[in-house]
């Protein structure tokens, strides 16, 4: 299935002006991520082409002119045993035209697509679930000022955004799993790329920023089982209106949270070529290093834009999970003179819903063996065509 016949069906939900008429679509499936980040008709959106000045706490909201957009939480936690859990909360927003098609809350052009998951690495599980929804006040959409508030049906995550976020984060799909957890944020907004301008290729950028080092304490409920958990979490925001370009068929991504204080993120774009590409990139935050801005990126204190010539990212080993797909879930991550393994703590952690793609829980480890950190690890654009071990 591709990108236009989503948007089809998206369109179908939103041209309709009364609830009485919408529908959910419930056999999107197979739709692969890097597609809806493509070009197809995108030329009456805002384009991210320029350096900007970010401003918070406006811009933890929506950015409806450009196409796509997401607010992305990951969180690698344990419980007082020291099992370990992995939690992965993304809503995406997709704008179905630039502006809205009408008058009244069921023309704002959004549709929203919810994503949640809970990796339990001691019992070899990885649950997950998925909400769909027109852009309304009361089914979904993002609103910020002094206070923040995404919403998904009854998905929500919402709090303070006065300062440092402080949110929560209240989801259930009903008698399998459900979360409750109390986010913090305890260091500054990190600006990605070029101060918040993250090129992906010619004439393909987006607007992206983190929060790493997230504090992260609450309840995941399995079943019937109540588990109080703890741990470092890390927000993604990026919004866009093309980002990948024809010549690319994916991407695999990495946020690392290392014990030493510092933080990772970096990434490879998948050539169709299998050439290594020039803009792959990433950023290294060391964290006692910052100083005290609430908003850092490239050139400040204790931050490094990594290039394509500072950071290498190789797989090491490979998982075929059902449908015949090779997703690489081993790595090595040369990073100048150091080298570290990347693993999955559970090899199956595809997200198989309405897109496929691998979001799951890693741990680093250095050149002997030892735990260095944790972090979790996107890969997108994998699929039978591409299971050639590039």
């Amino acid at each position: 299935m591709n990108a236009r016949l989503l948007f089809v069906l998206l369109a179908s939900l939103i041209s309709a002006c009364s609830p009485d008429t919408q529908t959910t679509p419930n056999a999107i499936t197979g739709l692969r991520l890097d597609n809806i980040l493509g070009q197809q008709d995108s030329e009456a959106y805002t384009k991210a082409d320029q350096a900007r000045t970010f401003t918070f706490p406006a811009d933890h909201g929506p950015h409806n002119s450009y196409r796509s957009e997401w607010w992305y939480l990951t969180a690698a936690l344990h419980d007082r045993d020291g099992n370990e859990y992995g939690l992965h909360f993304t809503l995406f927003r997709q704008a179905l035209a630039p502006q809205t098609t009408g008058d009244g809350p069921w023309h704002t052009a959004q549709a929203y697509l919810g994503h949640l998951a809970i990796t339990d690495v001691s019992r070899r599980r990885h649950l997950e679930a998925e909400r769909f929804a027109r852009g309304h006040p009361q089914l979904a959409g993002v609103t910020t000022g002094e206070q923040f508030h995404a919403l998904i049906e009854d998905w929500s995550l919402a709090g303070s955004a006065d300062g440092n976020l402080q949110l929560a984060l209240v989801a259930e799909e009903a008698g399998k799993f459900s979360v409750e957890l109390q986010i913090q944020q305890t260091g500054p907004v990190v600006l990605q790329g070029d101060r918040g301008l993250s090129h992906k290729g010619p004439g393909n950028a987006s607007y992206y920023y983190s929060i790493p080092r997230l504090q992260i304490a609450g309840q995941l409920k399995v079943g019937d089982r109540s588990i109080d958990v703890s741990g470092p979490g890390w927000l993604d925001r990026e919004w866009s209106t093309s980002v990948l370009g024809e010549s690319v068929e994916g991407w695999d991504w990495f946020s690392l949270q290392l014990q030493d204080q510092r933080s990772i993120m970096a990434f490879r774009l998948r050539r169709l070529d299998g050439k290594r590409d020039v803009y792959d990139h990433g950023l290294l935050v060391n964290h006692p290093q910052l100083s005290n801005q609430p908003v850092v990126g490239a050139g400040d204190a204790g931050v490094k834009l990594l290039t394509h010539n500072d950071f290498s990212l190789t797989p090491t080993r490979f998982y075929q999970d059902s449908r015949g797909i090779q997703w690489p879930v081993s790595w090595q991550l040369q990073l100048g003179d150091e080298s570290f393994a990347i693993n999955a703590l559970l090899d199956q952690q595809t997200m198989e819903l309405s897109i496929l793609y691998w979001e799951g829980l890693v741990e680093v480890l250095d050149s002997v063996g030892n735990r260095k950190g944790l972090g979790y690890m996107e890969l997108t654009g994998y699929g039978q065509e591409s299971s050639d071990s590039r």
